[in-house]
């Protein structure tokens, strides 16, 4: 046996760090693995391993290389270069020639083979592959070989100890071993994405991905995190994750490397943006600013990005002027030469109330009014309102904009003093007659709801109006107190009378006219059919009468051609002082009606703001109202889209029409209409809570009941105004009443409505058939036969009351029309809504008892509800729900757990679907353990509104009830 220790040739490459390959060599019999100078491809003379023993039988020659250590690396490749000679091209071969060689390793963690032993001929090696030639050689030249080298390259692994041996075999070949290289790969250290990775092995298999995480580089920060490469196979990076950007005050520099900014700039956030310089007025004195600092008198708003310029604040304004009238005050000024840079100037009004001698000045009571508001101004003018007469003030106007609060010097401002003079009374509202006789009658009115100081006395001016227009000369009457007595008139005439109030400050304006009338020659009769009779006893003991004189007021006849502007108005009276609605249908002009009953704006008073709806004939806006004279209101705009036909023109401007005739706090005011110019438009006061139904609904549990009472009480006495003037509504709904900011509730929407004929003892309007009619809202006679009456408007009356104390629910629910209609027939009622009053709730169903003679009058609801708001103990009572409806029909508020599968459906159902999480995640997860909870259970798990936690006790009561009838099982 032949043993040898040699040095073999290897060639590694700069990124390899194995140990230097040196083979020991043996083989059975004297022919080996023999170590022999040679030549390469390029005849370059090279030191190799041979073997050529292919005439002796069962070869088995071995060559192993001293021990390796792997360094960390998990796969190692091995590159071969051999020669291997053709076994046809030597004569007389053997059968036992081979082409081939195998190729072995052995994985130990300590040296093992050394000089003298027999280690490769018993350890278990693992084989890497047998290994054949790509070309042989078969000639030989006396110079040397003409050798054919292939080069092939193998891999193993995963590797896990220290280090391996290599081992080739050799089991019959005639070859050459010119070198070997062992080698493994990695991916190099790297910066990417301003992130450093470090070199990395790579994996145990050609196709491992290994993660290298990564770490910024100085002066920056992470975007994405984790930041980490993906080293592949064969040594590369790929798949970057994440990446670092420069930190705030740091550039980046030739892509890996942050740079701070230099003075005189800044960089105020992270990321791969570069320094700017500063802005105007502003400056960096060191390295890595985040933002420059504001030079002195200079500074940044709140919300001033960094790179914006530092401002300053804005000198005064200028040339300010007053205009006094009475107790109110128009400001009017310049804005400031210096606005300090900036275009957001606005404008505080300090108000201060003085001393005669101006030496003591106090602030403004809290009831003076500022128009459109007293700070923040951003025109250049204010209506000033609410003063003391006859009182000296001093206003203080200030220019502040976004860093008047930054500076330590107060805002830059100009004053000036004003005196006020006493405004006079606002104008009688109304006139009632009393009494009336052949040649006298008694007139009694209101005091005027702004008297302005003491009542003096009053002055009436009254005149004769004849039947063929002739306008007589007035006659004027002094009255100490609210009540006159005009005589010396004349029998059976018509007198047209105004009123008006004084103060010191003088008069007011006159009242609106009104027409009364004397009594005739023989009135005695017309008394008689006038008299409101008592009557007391049976048939059997016969009638007594007991009469009351009863003043007779005549109403005026259509003078609207009389050319005097004192003519008498062309509304009907219906009663001593109470106008009549008149349909502006019955006009042979609906033109006319429209310039009778509304007044005409300029369209250059009206600005329109923002779009807050749509009507059935165009956009509803939110705008501004500026007459001559008066303070800028909002007001609401409804405007007639473009391409409309006349017929359109018309119905859009009856609604107008209609309102024009109304004056009282809870009906929606007319301002007056836009006519000669486009966009035709009807402009009403501004209503800033709207809708009244949508309203409750987005502040469901919020009022009190007496606060929905006050809601309600206005909604009907607006109803007894309309119904004293003969007026239906037909479509009264919460949606059809809108709310102010004071929550006044205000009736509107007449484009369903009409004049009531009163040529029968049953005043109705028949609409015409196909009509399209509320049913929910809508009385049973009116929706079977289109009778339409104030005791209909009632009936809605009563679905508006529930609709308000169920905050906005669907009258009748998910219930179809039809099966509206049917229930109706049937005696079905609402039930009340939750915690509703018993009181209120039976006043529902008096508004709905099915013989519409029955039903209260607006006049007795009215009533109802003021006792009611006197007496709050009234409401206490809470109506009753029956736990078992005596109809299928009767509790709908209440759903049938029975058709639910979930907690989550039951709060669908129940509309209270925003608490789902917390039920759920404290653990109430089915029905059964719902219907256990209690007041606290709920405070607990996080509903705290009052109205809901009444809302939800309800249902769970019902039920219980219901789980109980059904035997439910309950946990």
């Amino acid at each position: 046996m032949k043993n040898c220790f040699r040095s073999f040739s290897q060639n590694i490459p700069q990124n390899i760090h194995l140990n230097s390959l040196v083979l020991l060599c043996n083989s059975v019999g004297s022919a080996a693995w023999e170590e022999v100078s040679g030549y390469d491809e390029n005849l370059n003379t090279i030191r190799t391993y041979q073997v050529c023993n292919v005439f002796e039988p069962s070869q088995n020659n071995w060559l192993l290389t001293t021990f390796i250590d792997r360094r960390g690396a998990q796969r190692i490749y091995v590159e071969i270069r051999f020669t291997v000679r053709d076994c046809s091209s030597i004569p007389n071969v053997p059968g036992s020639c081979k082409e081939t060689f195998n190729l072995y390793y052995y994985e130990t963690d300590a040296v093992i083979a050394t000089k003298g032993t027999v280690f490769w001929m018993e350890a278990p090696y693992l084989k890497v592959d047998t290994i054949a030639a790509d070309e042989s050689f078969s000639q030989v030249d006396f110079g040397g070989r003409l050798m054919k080298v292939n080069t092939e390259v193998r891999s193993f692994g995963p590797l896990s100890k220290n280090g391996f041996y290599l081992a080739f075999q050799d089991y019959g070949a005639c070859m050459s071993l010119l070198s070997v290289r062992v080698f493994y790969k990695k991916c190099p250290s790297v910066v990417q994405n301003f992130a450093v990775f470090p070199e990395t092995m790579t994996g145990a298999e050609s196709t491992s991905l290994v993660i290298a995480r990564g770490t910024c580089i100085a002066n920056s920060e992470e975007v994405d995190v984790p930041i980490k490469l993906y080293c592949n196979g064969d040594g590369e990076w790929m798949v970057p994750i994440g990446s670092c950007t420069c930190k705030a005050g740091f550039e980046p520099d030739n892509g890996n490397v942050c740079r701070a900014c230099p003075p005189g700039t800044f960089k105020p956030t992270q990321g791969p943006s570069l320094c700017l310089q500063c802005p105007p007025n502003s400056r960096s004195t060191s390295e890595a600013a985040t933002i420059c600092v504001c030079r002195n008198g200079y500074y940044r708003g709140d919300g001033d990005q960094p790179d914006k310029p530092c401002t300053s604040v804005p000198s005064s304004p200028r040339n300010v002027i007053s205009i006094v009238n009475e107790t109110s005050v128009i400001l009017e000024w310049h804005a400031p030469r210096e606005t300090g840079g900036r275009d957001d100037v606005v404008y505080n009004i300090v108000c201060k109330k003085c001393q005669a001698n101006r030496r003591s000045c106090s602030h403004c009571d809290d009831n003076v009014e500022f128009v459109p508001r007293q700070l923040g101004l951003t025109e250049t003018r204010v209506f000033i309102s609410n003063l003391l007469a006859h009182t000296v003030y001093s206003f203080e106007i200030q220019a502040v904009n976004g860093v008047s609060n930054k500076s330590p010097y107060p805002a830059q401002h100009v004053s000036i003093d004003i005196t006020t003079n006493q405004a006079a009374p606002s104008i009688v509202p109304i006139m009632h007659q009393i009494s009336s006789t052949m040649n006298s009658f008694t007139l009694s009115w209101p005091q005027p709801e702004q008297p302005n100081g003491i009542i003096l006395d009053y002055e009436l001016r009254y005149y004769e109006k004849v039947s063929v227009c002739v306008c007589i000369n007035s006659t004027i009457l002094r009255s100490q107190t609210n009540t006159a007595r005009v005589e010396a008139l004349r029998p059976g005439t018509v007198y047209v009378v105004q009123v008006r109030a004084r103060t010191v400050a003088g008069f007011g304006k006159y009242s609106s006219k009104m027409c009364f009338q004397t009594l005739t020659d023989d009135d005695f009769k017309s008394e008689l059919r006038e008299q409101l009779p008592l009557i007391a006893g049976s048939a059997a003991a016969g009638v007594v009468f007991i009469v009351s004189l009863i003043a007779i007021s005549i109403v005026c006849t259509d003078m609207s051609n009389c050319p005097s502007p004192l003519g008498c108005p062309t509304h009907f009276s219906g009663s001593p002082g109470m106008k009549i609605y008149i349909d502006p249908f019955t006009y042979e002009d609906p033109n006319e009606a429209v310039r009778e009953f509304a007044k005409e704006i300029d369209v250059s008073t009206v600005k329109i703001e923002e779009v807050i709806g749509a009507g059935e004939f165009g956009e509803v806006y939110k705008g501004r109202l500026k007459l001559p004279g008066k303070r800028e209101i909002y007001v609401a705009i409804k405007t007639l889209k473009a391409g409309y036909v006349e017929k359109q023109r018309r119905d859009f401007l009856s609604e107008a029409s209609i309102m024009g005739q109304f004056d009282h706090p809870n009906i929606i005011r007319l301002e007056g209409v836009v006519t000669k110019s486009r966009p035709v438009m009807i402009v009403t006061e501004f209503m800033e809570n709207g809708a009244l139904d949508s309203f409750l609904r987005q502040n469901d549990g919020q009022f009190t009941v007496i606060q929905l009472v006050g809601m309600m009480r206005g909604i009907s006495a607006g109803m007894k105004y309309l119904s004293e003037m003969n007026y239906v509504h037909r479509d009264l709904a919460a949606r059809n009443i809108l709310v102010n900011s004071n929550l006044v509730c205000k009736v509107s929407d007449f484009g369903l409505s009409r004049y009531l004929q009163d040529d029968t003892s049953d005043p109705s309007y028949t609409s015409s058939l196909g009509g399209k009619i509320p049913v929910r809202w809508t009385a049973p006679e009116a929706i079977a036969y289109r009778k339409f009456t104030s005791a209909s408007d009632v009936w809605s009356y009563g679905i508006v009351m529930w609709e308000v104390m169920s905050f906005g629910e669907r009258p009748y629910w998910d219930m179809s029309n039809q099966d509206v209609i049917n229930a109706i027939e049937q005696d079905y009622r609402l039930p009340p809504p939750m915690d509703c009053p018993s009181a209120l709730h039976q006043l529902m169903l008096d508004c709905w008892q099915k013989d519409r003679n029955v039903r209260p009058r607006f006049t007795d609801i009215v009533s109802t509800l003021d006792k009611m708001i006197r007496n709050p103990a009234s409401l206490k009572a809470v109506a009753n729900i029956p736990a078992v409806p005596s109809q299928p029909l009767l509790d709908r508020s209440i759903p049938d757990v029975n058709t639910f599968s979930s907690v989550e459906d039951w709060l669908a159902a129940i509309k209270m679907s925003q608490y789902r999480d917390n039920f759920l995640n404290s653990g109430f997860t089915s029905l059964q353990l719902v219907a256990q909870m209690t007041s606290e259970d709920l405070l607990r798990i996080g509903v705290t509104l009052a109205g809901h936690q009444k809302k939800i006790l309800t249902n769970i009561q019902s039920m219980r009830v219901q789980m109980s009838q059904s035997s439910t099982p309950m946990a």
